[in-house]
């Protein structure tokens, strides 16, 4: 039987086949979409976790206990991971753990594009690299079997293309595994100095056998094709090749670490001129070179974004190999479409206050990211998840006092790295104030449940965090609840707290507007409208940067262009009608 996947959903659907026992992670694009659909398969045990490093850590317990484990998350929640990701390595996988980094060449929804295969040679794990939605179902099997065969965790490195481009896909059965239990052995699973010095060698030994392994894999295949150019190239990048390239040889690496040297030397020697070809780093490049190997590669091909076949012949062009007539045309131009909150977005409001208070704000990881962009302009800092609270400490300490300084951060980020952070303000008695956007969902990935949502990933009901008794007992005395939609109560609450120099914190109350998708019966109220009659054009309502408004076809008596609201769009929460100075955004009358 066949079927058309994306990668993420045939890594999914080697897990199923694969036998897998558990998988967890936290949720984070590319990446999110494997948990999501592995839930299909209840032969799996699948759960998100608070943040990254405790998906690891349970993850680990899982394959400690010998069962057949996948962890996954995006490559900058790899960095999150990394203490749970090194140790193990000394310890080993005795069950079978498949660690999944979702790589984002470009930037396409990361904050920066690190390229994870450094992580697997930092480790010393094996770097599996599927090229095709095929791939990322067979690899998985076959990276279950090496992690229990040599007792090492694997490295899945999947990049955005990959992840959700769809392919053709041929499916198989279910294999069933017993988990065969915990086997104690503290010289392997308690990793103290003495225990891990000699880990360290058996770790050493470990990699020489697969690099062993890598001379002889199926997964690092040559395609035999011309003489005069040959190819040494993974992953996407391979398909790009082909399409290019049709007639060269190619040396395909599925597995990108421990490199097969032998077999490049053979394939080198067999070829005139050798191209290394691959996204990001000259991770495959350098080691080549390293090795006395002549190459070329990151001279005609970019170390920053993500490759496009006309990147790759572009390439080509400057290699002296294809003549420059050849390269593709420039593609048209098409008119910018930048992020914006949805219609209903509970975070609008705080933003809008913020900025007409002139906070200082330090942000985070989140929908609520994009209050940095005009017109609501608002946000100053924005790094890495929960750095937000630990920023605005930082501003404050240097500052010599809290005031005006407002930290921004969402329920499921505060959850993941957010309340450390609190804690430490609370130590340092801070007097920042603290705004959690409560929308009781992890809306940025795709409508996730957290620990405060109340839901399992499986749909089970579970103990909801209460976030007032929870910074409560951290040590703030200073909680406020606020009504986002209320703007005016949002700006009074917000100046009250910025004026002061003691911690507090300031919770929203509104969910978000579209996840889970009956959030959008619940939030919808009657939609507005703009008064033509009334309306000045002097376009207030466009600041607080709502999609469901546009200009209008209707002009004032003064000529200016008049807004408008689409019905369909506009969810009811009145912040524009808050805003307008001359009340011309009513509630459509339905009598």
């Amino acid at each position: 039987m066949k079927a058309i996947l994306s990668g993420n959903e045939a890594v999914a659907r080697g897990c199923y086949e694969s036998g897998l026992h558990i998988a967890t992670a936290y949720p984070g694009t590319p990446s999110t979409e494997i948990l999501e659909n592995i839930t299909q398969y209840p032969e799996i045990k699948a759960q998100w976790a608070p943040n990254e490093k405790v998906a690891f850590e349970v993850a680990m317990g899982a394959c400690f206990e010998g069962a057949r484990t996948l962890v996954a998350m995006k490559h900058v929640g790899l960095n999150v991971a990394a203490d749970p990701f090194m140790s193990v390595s000394l310890i080993g996988a005795p069950g079978g753990l498949i660690v999944v980094t979702a790589d984002d060449p470009g930037m396409h929804s990361s904050q920066n594009e690190q390229d994870n295969r450094t992580y697997a040679k930092f480790a010393g794990y094996p770097c599996f690299e599927p090229a095709d939605s095929q791939e990322s179902k067979d690899f998985i099997a076959e990276a279950l079997r090496i992690s229990i065969e040599y007792d090492v965790p694997v490295l899945y490195r999947m990049t955005t293309r990959i992840c959700h481009s769809k392919g053709i896909v041929e499916l198989g059965d279910r294999v069933d595994y017993p988990i065969s239990g915990f086997q104690p052995d503290p010289k392997k699973f308690v990793v103290l100095p003495a225990h891990a010095r000699v880990r360290r060698h058996w770790a050493l030994e470990r990699l020489h056998r697969l690099t062993e392994y890598a001379e002889i894999t199926p997964l690092n295949t040559i395609e035999t094709g011309s003489r005069p150019i040959g190819v040494i190239t993974n992953g996407i990048s391979y398909q790009y090749v082909c399409e290019i390239m049709p007639d060269v040889s190619i040396l395909k690496l599925g597995v990108s670490y421990p490199l097969p040297m032998q077999k490049i030397q053979q394939f080198a020697q067999s070829v005139d001129q050798l191209f290394v070809i691959e996204e990001l780093e000259p991770f495959i490049e350098d080691q080549i070179l390293a090795a006395g190997i002549a190459c070329q590669g990151k001279q005609f091909w970019p170390t920053t974004g993500e490759f496009t076949p006309d990147i790759v012949q572009i390439g080509f062009v400057k290699a002296g190999v294809l003549k420059e007539t050849s390269a593709f045309v420039k593609p048209e131009e098409v008119i910018a479409r930048p992020p914006i909150f949805c219609p209903g977005c509970p975070h609008r409001a705080v933003y809008v206050a913020l900025n007409k208070l002139k906070a200082t704000v330090s942000s985070d990881i989140g929908c609520y990211t994009l209050g940095a962009l005009p017109p609501l302009s608002a946000t100053d800092t924005c790094v890495e998840m929960g750095a937000s609270i630990g920023v605005a400490v930082g501003m404050a300490t240097a500052r010599g006092s809290g005031k005006g300084i407002v930290a921004t951060i969402g329920d499921s980020t505060f959850m993941h790295s957010g309340m450390t952070g609190l804690l430490n303000a609370v130590t340092q008695n801070a007097g920042i104030t603290v705004v959690i956007l409560d929308n009781s969902i992890t809306a940025m990935t795709g409508g996730q449940h957290h620990p405060g949502t109340g839901k399992n990933l499986d749909g089970r009901s579970s103990k909801p965090v209460e976030f007032a008794k929870l910074c409560q007992s951290l040590g703030v005395d200073r909680i406020k609840v606020i009504d986002p939609y209320d703007l005016i109560q949002t700006q009074e609450v917000l100046k009250a707290e910025m004026e002061t120099d003691t911690l507090s914190v300031v919770l929203t109350n509104r969910p978000c507007a579209l996840y889970p998708p009956e959030n959008r019966k619940k939030v919808l109220q009657v939609p507005f409208h703009v008064n033509t009659d009334v309306c000045i054009g002097c376009h207030a309502c466009f600041r607080v940067s709502c999609p469901a408004i546009s200009e209008a076809d209707t002009k004032t008596k003064k000529g200016l262009t008049q807004s408008c609201i689409d019905p369909q769009l506009c969810t009811g929460c009145s912040v524009c009608a808050q805003v307008c100075p001359v009340q011309a955004i009513q509630r459509v009358n339905h009598e």
